[in-house]
Parts: C-alpha cells; structure tokens; sequence
C-alpha cells in the first residue's frame, strides 16, 4: 500500500508556531514535540540496550539535546562527544563529516560501538569496538540481512545509489539480497522505496530510511537499528560488518569550465570506456557532474588502490588535456 505523508502524523494537531515580532531571530525549545519524537524513538528497539557502552558523537547540532537521552533510557552506558552547540561549531572537525575523533574515543576507551551523526541528524555512521568505520552501505547490508532473515524485506532488495560500492552490491547478492540503483540523493531512494513498497534504503553517506518508521533519514533511527541487530545477533559490530566486502574507492574532482562540454566530450568519453573495459567486472568507473560546483568527478572502485588511482588518473588526465580544466 502506498504511504503517504499523513500515515506518519499519527494524531499531530494544531500547527508549529512561528516566529513573530520580538521572538524573530531567537531559539525556542519546542518541548512537547521534542520530548514526542523521543518517547517514539524509544518505543522502536524491543530489547534493552543495558551492559552496552556507546559512543554518541554529536556533531554540535540538533541531535545534542536528544540523542544520550534516548539510550539513556534504552539502558546503555552513554558517553557523549561534540554536544555542545554555541550557534557556530556545528559539524565543525566532528560528527559524521569528520569521524576520525569519535573512532580514536571509541578505540581509546574501549567502548561496543560508537554513532556519529551530522549535524542535522539525518545521517549516521557507526564505528564498531575496534575504531573501524562502518559506512552507510554496511549499515544497510548488517540491517538488511537481519530484515531480510525476520522477513520485513520485501522482495529481499535494498535501494542504494550510484555511490554505494560494488563491493557492498556484490555482498548483498551473495547473501542472498539484491539492490535497486537511484541517483545520488536521499530524495531519489525514497521515490524508488515508496514506488515498489521496499522497506530499507540508503545511502553510503549515512543517509538511511527506514519506511517503516520514517519517510528520510533519521540518524538516531539508525543507530537504534544497528544497536537493535548488534543484540539480536548477539553478534560485536565487527564480526556483523565483516562479510560485506567494500572493495578500494578513489575519486577525484576536476574543476572544470564546462561540466556538459566536458562530460559529453568524445574524447572524454572514450577515455571513461577504455577504464571500463580495463576494469572488467572486477571494479567500475563513475564519471558524473557535480550538482553544486563546477566539478566533473570521477570515481573508480577496483581490487587495489593502486589499480583505481591509474584509472582515475586516465581519465582525469584526458579532461585536463582537453582543456576542461578551470585552475
């Protein structure tokens, strides 16, 4: 059945005040919603989440003010970093976008996991008890597995887009799952979710939805679920992301004049084919348009990162040559 945005409402009445005359320009804590959408996070995982103890990085940004709350009151032994928003620190060399200190103070203090969100909350990457990232495309493939063997799969497909790695599509295969490929953006993984009835799609930026529970991305969602499956597995974040395969990404950007010229360039193209046809259907090559910046990127994932470096270089090199390149 298709949903709809009034199925998520669930009995919301009245309006969201704005702001008006004095109050332009000032922050006003909507207590009653805030403390709504916590009881509802808390009312998801059916087991408690007590003896775990878990890193939440918070990125200076909305999820400060909620996230420790709900494990807190999920059980964990909840340590918090990057919780404090002062209005210009947000995302600043912490959260999702910059996850290199929540895995050193997960490594360093021994914690079970660790969660980083953005600084919206919309997205979520996890670091599993060794400080080892797990991207948003293992966090599909560890829930999606788990959905998939509860039966709450449908058709046993996960959406990903063009960004999630070949690595993490063949693993997905190999345990018995398939994926359907959107563009880049959440929006487009929705559309595909709610056109088919799937349950489970994403992103390897940590974008992750959860139909069932959410029309988009909700990163204390999505680290509920990851703790959810960790427990029902009896299973450390390690072993449960170990057999997804991602295999060695390299992308570059080149800056360009002309991303249209540059793309549809013969030479350019020709260039992109003699990678692809060098990589087989041991790796791939992903050239595409930036869609913000006067950008071609050029992505290629292969067995070594040496072998995707040449690659990405080949055809950079070409776009370059061709006099493309804005310096």
């Amino acid at each position: 059945m298709e949903k709809k945005i009034e199925d998520y409402i669930d009995g919301v009445t009245g309006e969201l005040p704005y702001a008006t005359r004095e109050n332009i320009g000032r922050t006003v804590d909507f207590s009653a919603g805030r403390n709504r959408y916590i009881g509802h996070l808390i009312s998801i995982p059916t087991r408690s989440f007590k003896k775990f103890r878990v890193a939440l990085d918070c990125a200076n940004g909305s999820s400060s003010a909620i996230a420790k709350s709900v494990f807190d009151a999920l059980g964990a032994e909840t340590y918090v970093i990057h919780n404090e928003p002062d209005g210009t620190n947000i995302n600043r060399d912490c959260g999702s976008t910059h996850i290199d200190s929540l895995k050193e103070y997960v490594k360093k203090n021994h914690f079970d996991a660790g969660f980083a969100f953005d600084g919206d909350a919309d997205r979520c990457l996890a670091v599993d008890e060794n400080g080892e990232l797990v991207d948003g495309d293992r966090i599909m493939y560890i829930c999606g597995r788990r959905m998939d063997r509860e039966g709450k799969l449908p058709d046993h497909t996960i959406v990903c887009t063009v960004m999630s790695n070949l690595g993490f599509r063949q693993s997905c295969e190999k345990a018995g799952m398939k994926t359907v490929v959107t563009a880049v953006g959440d929006r487009n993984v929705f559309e595909e979710m709610q056109k088919d009835n799937y349950s489970l799609g994403g992103e390897q930026s940590g974008h992750i939805i959860f139909m069932k529970h959410a029309m988009t991305g909700d990163g204390i969602l999505t680290s509920l679920m990851v703790m959810g499956t960790m427990i029902e597995e009896k299973m450390p974040l390690s072993k449960l992301a170990a057999d997804c395969i991602i295999l060695p990404q390299v992308l570059k950007n080149v800056r360009v004049s002309d991303k249209a010229a540059a793309q549809a360039d013969p030479e350019v193209q020709k260039a992109v084919k003699a990678a692809a046809d060098g990589l087989g259907d041991s790796g791939r090559i992903l050239v595409r348009e930036s869609g913000t910046e006067p950008l071609i990127r050029v992505m290629v994932e292969a067995g070594t990162e040496e072998i995707c470096n040449h690659y990405v270089d080949s055809v950079c090199d070409v776009i370059r040559a061709r006099g493309f390149e804005v310096k």
